[in-house]
């Protein structure tokens, strides 16, 4: 892989991973307050909507963050098992 398709895929791989920490806060937000709420429209409203983010959202950047690390793994020389154990 030449050093310029490296580092757009490097950009691609912490875009997405950013982007999925990201999708969390708002999931966070609605399970907070539809565990804490005792307005009953404000549960019956954060449960679908917390659906909503994690099937369209969440697990889609989860994926996606993934695959484009394995890309950026495999474009490395050392592949995609060259953890620190194996370079003692």
């Amino acid at each position: 892989m030449t050093p310029s398709i490296r580092k757009l895929v490097l950009t691609t791989h912490i875009t997405l991973s950013v982007a999925w920490i990201g999708a969390v806060a708002p999931f966070l937000a609605l399970a907070i307050a539809g565990f804490t709420s005792h307005n009953v429209q404000v549960v019956r409203v954060a449960y679908p909507a917390m659906e909503l983010i994690a099937q369209f959202v969440i697990v889609p950047l989860a994926f996606a963050s993934l695959l484009s690390g394995l890309i950026q793994s495999l474009g490395t020389p050392r592949g995609v098992c060259s953890g620190t154990i194996g370079s003692w």
